[in-house]
C-alpha cells in the first residue's frame, strides 16, 4: 500500500525550503521533490546582499545549501526528479514523478519561474558574471558602469529604468523596428538621458568568457548585416520569465501568462473555487516581486496553511 504523505512541497528554491522548515518543524515530514533546477534562481546567483542577517552578503548557492541543511534537520526529505502529471481533484492527491508515484494529504506548489535567456553559450557561461536577468537583485553590482538590457516591452522597460540608479548609461537592444511596451513606459525610457535605445538590433555573442567576467557584446544590425561590437560591463535580459506550472494547466487557475492566481496569498482556486489542500507560494504566483525574501515570506504562509488545514481534519 502506498504511503499518504502529510504534505510534499514541489521546488527547492527560497519559497519550498522556507515551507520544508516551517513543515518540518510541525512535524509533517515533508517531501520536497527538488524540480528540474535544484536551488532555484538562487542556484546561479553569485552574492546575494539582500536577504536580511547576512551584513556582508552571502553566495546564492550558500544560501540554498543553509535552507536545505535547516530543512534536513527538521526532519524533510528531498528527492531529485521533477512532476510529469498530478491529480488534484483525488483525495489524497496523487502525484507522478520521475521519482515514483506519490500521494499525499496536501500540496505546496512552489516550482518558481524560470528566466527566459537568448540561449547562447557565452551567455550561458556569464550567468552570475555580469549577465543577469534580475535588475533589483545585481543592479547596485554596476554602479557608474555602463550596461545593456535586452527587450522590447515592459519588463526591459522597467529593468532600464530602475538601471539608471546604478549605471552610468544603460543601452536598450531590441531586435525589431517597434516595441512591444505600452506607451507610457516607452516615453519614460525614451526621455530618460542617460538610456540609449537601439533597435534592429540582436545579440550575437557575450564578450569575457576567459575573463569570466562580460566586456562587452557583439551584436547584429538586423537590417544591414553589420556586426559592431559594444563595450559594456554588464548584460540584463529583460525578455521575461517562464513560471513553471503549466503541468497544472486545466486543474488550476492560470492567468494569460501562466502564472498560478492564488487568494489570501497562497490559496489555489480552480474555476474560482478554492482547491482543497494545494497552496502555491514563490514565483511561480508571483508575476511582481520575484525576490527571495518575497518567496520565502510566501513559503512560510503556505506552511502554516497547510499545518491549519491538516489540524482542522484531524491530522
Amino acid at each position: 500500500m502506498t504511503e499518504i504523505r502529510d504534505t510534499v512541497i514541489l521546488g527547492s528554491g527560497c519559497a519550498g525550503l522556507t515551507a520544508a522548515i516551517y513543515t518540518g518543524r510541525a512535524g509533517l515530514n515533508p517531501l520536497v521533490l527538488e524540480g528540474h533546477e535544484p536551488g532555484g534562481q538562487l542556484s546561479i546567483t553569485t552574492l546575494v546582499e539582500n536577504f536580511p542577517g547576512w551584513p556582508e552578503g552571502i553566495q546564492g548557492p550558500e544560501l540554498i545549501d543553509n535552507m536545505k541543511k535547516q530543512a534536513g534537520r527538521f526532519g524533510a526529505t528531498f528527492e531529485l526528479g521533477h512532476l510529469n502529471r498530478v491529480e488534484l481533484g483525488t483525495h489524497p492527491i496523487k502525484l507522478h514523478t520521475t521519482a515514483g508515484e506519490v500521494h499525499t494529504r496536501t500540496l505546496i506548489v512552489a516550482s518558481g519561474a524560470s528566466a527566459r535567456w537568448l540561449g547562447l553559450p557565452s551567455e550561458q557561461a556569464l550567468i552570475g558574471h555580469g549577465v543577469s536577468s534580475c535588475a533589483t537583485c545585481d543592479g547596485f553590482f554596476f554602479r557608474g558602469k555602463e550596461i545593456a538590457v535586452v527587450g522590447g516591452g515592459d519588463s526591459a522597460m522597467e529593468e532600464a529604468l530602475f538601471l539608471t540608479r546604478f549605471a552610468s548609461k544603460v543601452t536598450l537592444l531590441h531586435r525589431r523596428e517597434t516595441f512591444r511596451a505600452s506607451k507610457i513606459m516607452l516615453d519614460r525610457a525614451m526621455a530618460h538621458p542617460n538610456i540609449e535605445l537601439r533597435t534592429n538590433t540582436a545579440v550575437v555573442e557575450v564578450l569575457g568568457v576567459e575573463e569570466k567576467d562580460v566586456k562587452g557584446v557583439l551584436l547584429k544590425d538586423t537590417k544591414t548585416g553589420a556586426h559592431p561590437e559594444l563595450a559594456i560591463s554588464g548584460l540584463f535580459l529583460g525578455i521575461g520569465h517562464e513560471p513553471n506550472a503549466k503541468m497544472f494547466s486545466g486543474q488550476m487557475d492560470l492567468d494569460e501568462d501562466g502564472y498560478i492566481r492564488t487568494t489570501g496569498n497562497v490559496f489555489t482556486t480552480h474555476d474560482g473555487a478554492i482547491i482543497p489542500g494545494v497552496f502555491a507560494c514563490g514565483d511561480v504566483q508571483d508575476r511582481r516581486y520575484r525576490q527571495a525574501i518575497t518567496a520565502a515570506g510566501s513559503g512560510c504562509m503556505a506552511a502554516l496553511e497547510v499545518e491549519k488545514y491538516l489540524e482542522e481534519r484531524g491530522h
